[in-house]
């Protein structure tokens, strides 16, 4: 794909390296300047979205401040704010500022700009490898794999799972069906969302660890503030339920499966009468990586998400993503705005039709 824009034209996409590899590649751009470097090729824009998947550009950035570390020292926190909508006609430069260099851990700062403004920025800390100390001498603990109903560590789908029906079958990364645990219960808090994933293809041994990190970082933005619509039962469609049966067979059908997939149910009815979004938007990020070098994003993880907390506009969103072996390779924190239509408008826009 190469609709540019990019300020660089961008070369075919390399068949020996994973879908993911290819979108989130980055370019340096030396006769810019030290550490600066730009988007490969066009950044996705979701159908709908105000801007740019958020998730690609925390993942660009990562790589770029990835770049201006020594081998051994690999990520282990980075904490992101969403400034402006990016816009997928611009091209992205990623200014990398190298804010410390020690002997155990290194800081970089990156910001995200498109015409000049910074429409991301994000405090990135590196550890150096075997920097803990000894195995043997270390406080340890880990929390364990979700079980299901049975009890038993929840098991991944299999290998060969091409159960994904055609319209969601896209994108780098492959998904199955998120489920909602405690469903029925009137407290949001106490619900959670359960989800496996995994990057399309095979990582290549080119793209080492830091293709994995960098593909864990991309797809952790994925369905996170949205768990708020999912634990609340909102109706986030730009058209009101009651309208579903009034649209065109193969829209119908699109929000049934989509509701479905996205554990809701695959009745809109059940839906009728319950509050809509107005507005939903990220305004933070934050990922915590456990164990980086573990991960393997071409084979199933587990994320599971909760929200301890809705308020004045905002939510916040937890997650964990686990390896299939049970491995807890990260810990993610999103803050989002979430406003719900104001129905009185809609009264009063209703009346001034009539």
């Amino acid at each position: 794909m190469s609709d540019r824009p990019t300020l660089v034209k961008p070369p075919p996409e390399d068949p020996n390296k994973a879908p993911i590899e290819n979108v989130l590649d980055v370019t340096e751009l030396g006769v810019l300047g030290p550490n600066i470097f730009t988007n490969t090729r066009k950044p996705w824009q979701p159908p709908g979205a105000r801007g740019i998947y958020g998730g690609a550009v925390i993942a660009m950035s990562l790589s770029a401040g990835q770049r201006t570390v020594p081998d051994n020292f690999t990520v282990h926190s980075c904490h992101c704010y969403f400034l402006l909508a990016g816009s997928d006609e611009l091209p992205i430069l990623f200014h990398v500022e190298k804010v410390r260099d020690g002997r155990s851990f290194a800081t970089r700062t990156v910001q995200a700009r498109q015409r000049g403004r910074c429409i991301f920025t994000t405090t990135i800390s590196f550890a150096r490898e075997d920097s803990g100390g000894r195995p043997d001498n270390q406080v340890r603990h880990s929390a364990p794999m979700p079980t299901g109903e049975d009890g038993q560590p929840l098991r991944p789908p299999p290998d060969d799972f091409d159960g994904e029906p055609d319209m969601f079958a896209t994108g780098p990364f492959q998904n199955y069906r998120i489920d909602i645990l405690n469903g029925d219960s009137p407290h949001p808090h106490l619900k959670k969302t359960r989800q496996w994933f995994r990057a399309r293809g095979a990582i290549s041994a080119e793209g080492g660890h830091q293709a994995h990190i960098d593909a864990l970082a991309y797809v952790s933005d994925s369905y996170f503030i949205g768990t708020i619509t999912r634990i609340h039962r909102l109706w986030r469609f730009p058209f009101k339920v009651e309208d579903v049966g009034q649209l065109a067979p193969d829209l119908q059908d699109y929000v049934r499966k989509l509701n479905s997939w996205e554990g809701m149910g695959s009745s809109v009815d059940d839906l009728r009468g319950r509050p809509e979004v107005g507005m939903m938007v990220s305004l933070d990020h934050t990922i915590y990586f456990h164990e980086p070098r573990r991960v393997r994003a071409d084979d199933w993880m587990l994320s599971e998400m909760e929200s301890p907390w809705a308020g004045d506009g905002r939510g916040v969103v937890t997650q964990r993503i686990f390896a299939k072996d049970g491995t807890l390779l990260a810990t993610c924190i999103q803050e989002g705005l979430v406003r719900l239509k104001d129905k009185e408008e809609d009264v009063k826009s209703s009346e001034s039709k009539l």
